[in-house]
């Protein structure tokens, strides 16, 4: 983009400041935003103070799509500044165009991880089989260690394509430990029937991996893993525990017991310090079985979680963070009727702040402004969506 003249700056900058929305703002749905006020709010995506960047973004969520999509694939494609390209990226998946796919399919294809881990983050989500040949050819190549699980959902959600199966469970069993815990978590979350088998053989070893496999187990919902999970809880060491225990009442076996300990455990954890490792065990169980539904662990997260202070509130902080990215309906009915939803949504902002996970969170963001605009003035569904907008800054 060309220098403006100084006049022409301060004015498009005046217009930016006048039409941005103050950090407490309501949500007001798509605006007609001037194309200079456009342009400055995604320069400024990149800014390194923080509610500059906040108040960009708020800007160009608002802008209505047939203005804000070709400009944020203008911004992707040239800009000069790598961090905007990839804010431009996440930002266009609030939006419905076929042009953001055309975009994603780039962006798989470029030799900035950032843009890669966006693009497969989206085909997650929207599963591409034309696209499986490509995703498969970067699985071979793909080092990143935020790109390749992004890489191994996309595929993992892709569906029945032999290649891909044939792939992904051969990387059950070889690699690096942080990335064959990958493949296991999506093969579970994606509830692979044929992954039972070497999933389970992960299970019985003693190692770094154990927890992902007994959850993924539990996940995929065949009780023939009852008898594996069954042994584990005789034998193995009491840090793997509570993985063990989110895995039986994922299999729908003596649920409230499970649930129980686990949350036994949150409380003995948060009177004694000492206990990191069985504390977040606890946590990432009770998040893992209300990603699949439970309100009651929901409610033992929470909880727990409201009144804690570190060491015990960021293992559950990050735990709610991810409920909230996989089973938003659950966290926003939540919400809605907790007695102490400030405190809850201030928790979980803590959650988003650890986690960094900006496509999801973008996702979040439009599921909570989509749930805003379709409640009833004055509802607890719109009071719930309008305090997230204000405490979570979108």
């Amino acid at each position: 983009m060309s220098p403006q003249p100084l006049g022409a700056a301060v004015l498009v900058l005046g217009l930016a400041l006048a039409t941005m929305p103050a950090a407490g703002a309501q949500e007001r749905g798509p605006a007609d935003t001037p194309q200079a006020v456009l342009q400055a709010a995604i320069d400024q995506l990149g800014d390194l103070d923080y509610d500059t960047r906040m108040n960009a973004a708020r800007t160009v969520r608002r802008t209505a799509g047939a203005l804000a999509v070709p400009a944020l694939v203008a911004a992707y494609e040239s800009h000069g500044d790598s961090y905007v390209r990839f804010r431009a990226l996440v930002l266009l998946t609030g939006f419905t165009d076929p042009r953001i796919d055309d975009a994603m399919v780039a962006a798989a294809a470029s030799p900035h991880d950032r843009l890669r881990e966006v693009a497969y983050g989206y085909f997650e989500h929207r599963p591409a089989p034309a696209l499986v040949p490509q995703l498969l050819k970067a699985l071979d190549a793909e080092e990143g260690e935020f790109v390749r699980p992004a890489l191994v959902r996309a595929l993992a959600a892709s569906g029945d394509d032999p290649a891909v199966r044939q792939a992904l469970l051969r990387d059950v069993m070889r690699g690096a430990d942080f990335f064959r815990g990958t493949v296991i978590e999506a093969l579970g979350d994606y509830k692979w029937p044929d992954a039972l088998a070497p999933i389970t053989e992960v299970a019985k070893l003693d190692g770094p991996l154990q927890d992902d496999a007994a959850v993924a187990l539990g996940k995929i919902g065949d009780k023939g893993a009852l008898e594996t999970l069954a042994a584990l809880q005789r034998t193995a060491v009491r840090e793997h525990q509570p993985a063990i225990a989110a895995a039986i009442c994922l299999l729908g076996v003596n649920c409230s017991s499970h649930l129980g300990y686990l949350r036994r455990t949150l409380e003995f954890a948060d009177r004694n310090p000492g206990y990191q490792e069985l504390l977040r065990g606890a946590a990432a169980g009770l998040g893992a079985i209300a990603v699949g539904g439970n309100a009651e662990a929901l409610h033992a997260l929470l909880d727990v979680g409201i009144p804690s202070q570190d060491p015990v509130r960021a293992p559950i902080a990050l735990a709610l963070g991810l409920v909230a990215l996989r089973n938003t309906p659950l966290m926003l009915a939540e919400l809605e009727r907790h007695p102490g939803r400030t405190d809850a949504i201030s928790l979980l902002a803590e959650g988003f702040d650890m986690l960094e996970e900006d496509l999801e969170e973008e996702q979040f963001f439009v599921a909570v402004r989509r749930a805003y605009w379709a409640a009833a003035e004055g509802s607890p569904t719109r009071a719930v969506a309008e305090e997230l907008i204000t405490a979570l800054h979108f």
